[in-house]
């Protein structure tokens, strides 16, 4: 039985130098078998995991993950979570998750530091303007705000923003104002994923890199081949992001997936400057700012398919050149660290919730910003691997739209599109 985390808890171990907390998840010896093993201890295995110990009542469950726990792309983002999506497939199921991510300190015991911001879209140019005030109009039927204000109400809200004046290169033209935006801290999102779930009975291997997945050609999946040696398992089910592609080859699968490489990076702490996240889709630049003071700051991806996980230099400079031409007061900042993590992309830049040909393997994957995706992706993947149904905001994002060629094109996957 796990501690309950409260003020009282807090009080009672603080008189004993805090030494007596229950280690938040098991150590476990990695056994032979498992009716289902998940690959990927992050954000959507850790959740994946948790939906199928709570809401559908699965036991033997087993998650694998080749490093620490939540240090892979979960670790890897810039924690923005939005539901201002365009196609009626994206918008009701990124709505879900945001609302679940704000009962989710709650429902899992452990505090996210869960912050509502806002999300203020720059805009600068009138192809943008036009794109936005349609996805504004399709978001309103699914209850998502998307509201345009006037570039004084910009200036206002964004007193940092100085640049983008009458007569620059791209003046300020408009802003669109997402509500429901927000931030959490993603270390706590994983960890408190992995200690409910660890609570229900769910095993967690740290340090057990799958290399490969074992078939039967009769019967389907059988199990995984990992560093500590073989596993066999009822089914499979891959939620490794950037690796999807090369670990469904060992099967003999091959999935609509292509890597790339997304970084981001963080200033020095500084004084609260802005209280919102500010997305300049035009110049390819968004940021906010951290409780600490810290800037995070993302732009585009790599043009081409890229595992590395260090930042290319062209690509820091095109972000911060993009940064600089609204925010020219930020020139004075230093940077503090970088990183960067993988997107396993889609033909139509929507993700893939679904089972595969082979009888016992599933996957989630095209994941392209899936931090905001974690609590509706974990739900929609666990009903479908419980029940062998997908579930109703999970069902568009099959592999068979693929073979009929009946895209998602979705223009709302990162906020820079």
């Amino acid at each position: 039985m796990k501690t309950r985390y409260s003020f009282w808890s807090l009080a009672r171990n603080a008189l004993t130098g805090h030494r007596n907390w229950q280690p938040a998840w098991r150590q476990h010896a990695l056994k032979p078998r498992y009716d289902m093993v998940i690959v990927g201890a992050g954000g959507h295995g850790l959740a994946t995991a948790y939906y199928l110990a709570s809401r559908f009542g699965m036991k033997r469950i087993a998650v694998l993950e080749r490093g620490w726990l939540g240090g892979g792309n979960v670790a890897r983002n810039t924690v923005t979570i939005r539901s201002n999506y365009l196609r009626d497939e994206s918008i009701p199921f990124f709505v879900r998750s945001v609302k679940m991510y704000e009962g989710l300190s709650r429902e899992l015991n452990f505090n996210l530091m869960h912050s509502r911001r806002t999300m203020i879209d720059v805009v600068q140019t009138y192809p943008k303007l036009r794109d936005l005030t349609r996805r504004m109009k399709i978001m309103d039927m699914y209850g998502s705000h998307y509201d345009r204000i006037s570039v004084a109400e910009v200036r206002k809200r964004i007193p940092a923003l100085t640049g983008g004046q009458p007569g620059s290169r791209l003046p300020v033209l408009a802003g669109m104002v997402h509500r429901e935006a927000a931030v959490n801290r993603h270390d706590a999102v994983a960890w408190a994923y992995a200690r409910a779930a660890d609570a229900l009975g769910v095993e967690i291997h740290q340090n057990t890199e799958v290399t490969g997945l074992t078939v039967d050609k009769g019967t389907g999946i059988c199990g995984v081949a990992t560093s500590r040696g073989p596993v066999s398992a009822d089914s499979v089910a891959l939620a490794v992001s950037g690796h999807t592609f090369q670990l469904a080859r060992s099967a003999g699968l091959k999935l609509p997936l292509q890597t790339f490489n997304l970084t981001a990076f963080v200033s020095e702490p500084v004084k609260p400057i802005v209280d919102v996240v500010v997305n300049c889709p035009d110049l390819g630049v968004y940021f906010s700012q951290t409780a600490k003071g810290e800037l995070v700051i993302g732009g585009m991806p790599d043009a081409g398919l890229s595992y590395r996980r260090d930042i290319k230099q062209h690509v820091f400079e095109n972000t911060v050149s993009g940064l600089l031409e609204l925010f020219p007061t930020f020139r004075r900042l230093k940077m503090l660290r970088q990183w960067a993590g993988h997107l396993d992309i889609t033909p139509d830049g929507s993700p893939i919730i679904d089972r595969t040909r082979i009888p016992g393997l599933y996957v989630t994957a095209g994941w392209w910003g899936g931090y905001k995706a974690i609590p509706a992706g974990g739900l929609c993947f666990a009903k479908l691997i419980a029940t062998g149904e997908p579930h109703t905001l999970g069902a568009p994002f099959s592999l068979s739209r693929f073979d009929s060629f009946n895209y998602i094109m979705e223009t709302g996957t990162t906020t820079v599109v």
